[in-house]
């Protein structure tokens, strides 16, 4: 083999682990939280004005990840080194010039390439995806010179398995709580704690300028030379600039109200037994296949003196529908959707809290039977 061919057959092989795992690791997150993929297709749909797919972005939040975990898995095997190179090149084709329009027009907060697992900026995605684009391409030309870790026979097992095997991980996150919460309102932690700001934490900093004109033409001043009392200059307007992100808590905007607009979130917070919520971001669109089993915890926790309140986005209408459908007693509490669907992915879902630390929470699928009520939450109260 000459240097050339050798140096050609390095840099394939070095592309390829690159890809690859990027592309499994992209994958397996998305598969973690089907449910926050979702929620980022419908973002980006409503950006740009396609929300008639929204129905459909479930499935394509499925598929995306299913998708991206079985070419990372090919191309890191070697199975069919021709067709997956392709898939993986248009891909990046697709995503790169998607991800330099985000960084520019900014559409979307993050593009969620990584879920919640791993949040970057806009520009940080389009650089990167121009790395992997690079990549592509030369795994694209060289693809015959990657090896194969199986022989062929093994191909089609290879592929079908990963892609099936990737759905089926979606499903049960999705019928389920993930299996790996990404999101700051994981069981265990207090959200009390989390929403505290130390006493000497750092500031944001700003940078103001304000524009003035005279004789027809503007000029930008700072706070020390503004002419602040020289009437011959007339103010247009002021500017303010973030030049430095001060101390971020990493639970933020938590707040929950009552019907009458009282922001009763510390005394939630504060409550010193045990509480549980049912977090429901829109009562239009929740499940009712568990409302016996929801019943039944509510009278529980009457019975043993648990407040038990219902968390809502929706409003009087939606709440009054969902009362008369399901016989619901318990008081209802309102909050931000999005908010709520960070807290539980599940709609409806239930979480029982003490003194503002979280001890456990269920998809609506998992919330406990009537017979096993007292023994579950009783098993969380001894923590």
């Amino acid at each position: 083999m000459s240097m050339k061919e050798r140096v050609i057959k390095i840099a394939a092989e070095a592309c390829r682990p690159l890809v690859g795992v990027v592309f499994i690791f992209s994958g397996f997150v998305k598969a973690v939280d089907p449910v926050g993929g979702a929620i980022k297709i419908d973002d980006y749909l409503t950006s740009f004005g396609l929300d008639f797919f929204k129905p459909f972005s479930v499935l394509l939040s499925f598929n995306l990840s299913a998708l991206e975990f079985t070419l990372g898995i090919c191309i890191l095997l070697g199975v069919y080194r021709r067709f997956t190179s392709i898939l993986i090149f248009f891909f990046m084709l697709v995503m790169t010039p998607l991800t330099l329009y985000l960084a520019i027009f900014n559409p979307v907060s993050d593009c969620g390439c990584f879920g919640d697992a791993v949040v970057i900026s806009n520009w940080e995605t389009f650089f990167k995806n121009l790395v992997l684009m690079g990549a592509s391409v030369v795994i694209l030309i060289y693809n015959q010179r990657l090896f194969q870790v199986y022989t062929y026979r093994a191909f089609w097992f290879i592929f079908f398995f990963s892609y099936i095997y990737c759905l089926g991980f979606c499903w049960y996150n999705y019928y389920h709580l993930p299996v790996i919460d990404f999101l700051p309102y994981k069981t265990g932690i207090n959200i009390t704690e989390l929403m505290a700001i130390p006493e000497d934490a750092e500031e944001d900093e700003y940078q103001y300028s304000f524009i003035y004109a005279k004789d027809g033409v503007k000029k930008e001043f700072t706070l020390e030379n503004y002419p602040a009392n020289d009437t011959s200059w007339t103010f247009i307007e002021a500017k303010t600039k973030l030049i430095k992100e001060g101390f971020r808590p990493e639970i933020e905007d938590f707040h929950i109200y009552n019907r009458k607009d009282d922001d009763v979130t510390r005394e939630l917070l504060n409550h010193p037994g045990p509480l549980i919520l049912i977090i429901a971001p829109r009562l239009e669109k929740a499940s009712d296949e568990r409302i016996d089993e929801i019943n039944n915890v509510y009278d529980y926790s009457m019975d043993h003196d648990i407040p038990f309140y219902c968390v809502t986005a929706s409003g009087n209408e939606a709440i009054r529908r969902w009362t008369d459908y399901t016989g619901a007693e318990y008081e209802y509490l309102l909050a931000d959707e999005t908010l709520l669907k960070s807290m539980v992915r599940s709609n409806p879902g239930m979480i029982l809290l003490r003194e503002g630390t979280i001890l456990k929470k269920w998809h609506y699928k998992d919330i406990p039977e009537e017979e096993n009520i007292a023994n579950v939450i009783n098993s969380y109260l001894k923590w």
